[in-house]
C-alpha cells in the first residue's frame, strides 16, 4: 500500500487535496464540503455562507488563496458584535451539490437550524478556522443531487470530525440518504456515523465509534458486536471512512487525523437485509435520513466519490489530512 502513495501524489500534484487524490485514483469526488480548507489544489471558490442575526445579511467565506485555507477574518469582521449562522456549505466538486439547512422530515417535522458559525474555532496548518458544531436540531441537506451513488452503486465517503464531541442520539451523519426526508427502510442510506449509540450494532467498549448508517441500523460491522472496532478515545480529530461497495460488501476505516495509520475496522459482507442496497442519493450532514436531529458533533471536512476508492487512495487521503495540520 505505502509504495503506491508517491505515485498517487505525483499523479495528483505536489499540492494535492483529497479530491485530487480521488481523481488520480479513478474515483472522482461528487461532493466535497469543508469549512476549513480547499479539497482540490485549484479550488478558489467560497467554502460556506453565514448569515448574521442583526440584519439578516449574508456573506460567503472565501479562501486565503486557491487550494488554501478559509479566510476566517472575513467571518470575524462580518459577525462582530452579533451572532452568525452557517446557512450554506458549498460543494467544491464540479457536481454543485451544495448543502442548505435541512427541511423537516419524518421524525423531526420542523426545519433544522444552522450551526453557530463562531462557536468552534481551531487552528489548522497555522491558520485560524471554524468547524461546524452541531448541538441538536441542526442539520444540512440536499435532496436533488447530481452524480451521487444510487441503488447498489459503489462509493467512498470520508469525513474529519472532532474526536471529543458526540452523543448516543440519532444521528450525527454525513453521507447518502433518502430524497424525501423519510425512512425508506434498510439499505436506503449509506452515511458515516460518529457517536456512541449502541442500539443496533457497536464496537468494543463504550464508544464512540465510527459506524455506517445504512438506515434502520447503525452498523460497526455486520453483527450486533464488532470487537475489531475499538472505542476511539483520546483523539482530538478523527478521520472516518465508509467504503460502500456493490455486490454485498462494505468497509469501515478510522484513524487519528493528526498522526498514525488509517485502521481497518471492518471489511466484509453487509448485514442481513442490506443486499442489495437501495441508496437514493441525497446528501445529509448532522442528521439522519428521516431528519432525526438529536445527534451532536463537529464536522470539518468530507467528501463522497463516484466508485469505490482503493485502499491506497484511502491511505493517501488520510495522510493528506494529517499533513493539513489539524490542531497545529
Amino acid at each position: 500500500m505505502k509504495s503506491m502513495l508517491p505515485l498517487l501524489l505525483a499523479a495528483a500534484g505536489a499540492a494535492a487535496g483529497p479530491c485530487d487524490l480521488y481523481v488520480a485514483g479513478g474515483t472522482p469526488c461528487v461532493a466535497a464540503h469543508s469549512l476549513v480548507r480547499a479539497l482540490y489544489d485549484v479550488y478558489g471558490g467560497p467554502l460556506y455562507q453565514v448569515q448574521r442575526s442583526s440584519d439578516n445579511m449574508t456573506i460567503d467565506i472565501p479562501l486565503l488563496a486557491p487550494g488554501g485555507f478559509a479566510n476566517s477574518a472575513v467571518q470575524d469582521a462580518f459577525c462582530v458584535a452579533t451572532d452568525c449562522e452557517v446557512t450554506r456549505i458549498y460543494d467544491q466538486s464540479p457536481s454543485g451539490n451544495h448543502l442548505g439547512k435541512a427541511p423537516g422530515g419524518g421524525i423531526a417535522p420542523l426545519p433544522d437550524k444552522g450551526v453557530n458559525a463562531s462557536k468552534h474555532r481551531i487552528t489548522v496548518g497555522g491558520h485560524p478556522v471554524y468547524g461546524a458544531y452541531f448541538e441538536g436540531k441542526m442539520g444540512y441537506r440536499n435532496d436533488t443531487t447530481t452524480g451521487v451513488a444510487t441503488g447498489d452503486e459503489p462509493e467512498t465517503l470520508y469525513a474529519v470530525f472532532d474526536g471529543t464531541v458526540f452523543n448516543a442520539k440519532c444521528c450525527f451523519d454525513y453521507g447518502n440518504a433518502e430524497t424525501d426526508n423519510n425512512d425508506h427502510g434498510a439499505g436506503a442510506m449509506e452515511a458515516i456515523y460518529w457517536g456512541n449509540a449502541s442500539g443496533f450494532s457497536h464496537g468494543a467498549g463504550a464508544g464512540p465509534w465510527v459506524m455506517a448508517d445504512l438506515e434502520n441500523g447503525l452498523w460497526a460491522g455486520n453483527t450486533s458486536l464488532n470487537t475489531g472496532s475499538p472505542s476511539i478515545v483520546d483523539e482530538a480529530y478523527v478521520t472516518a471512512v465508509v467504503r460502500g461497495g456493490s455486490n454485498n460488501t462494505f468497509g469501515l476505516r478510522a484513524g487519528n487525523a493528526q498522526a498514525g495509520p488509517l485502521d481497518v475496522l471492518f471489511e466484509g459482507t453487509r448485514p442481513v437485509h442490506y443486499n442489495p442496497m437501495r441508496k437514493q442519493g441525497a446528501i445529509i450532514l448532522g442528521i439522519g435520513g428521516d431528519n432525526s436531529d438529536g445527534g451532536i458533533g463537529v464536522f470539518y471536512e468530507g467528501a463522497m466519490t463516484a466508485g469505490l476508492a482503493s485502499d491506497s487512495v484511502d491511505a493517501a487521503v488520510h495522510a493528506n489530512i494529517q499533513a493539513a495540520g489539524y490542531g497545529k
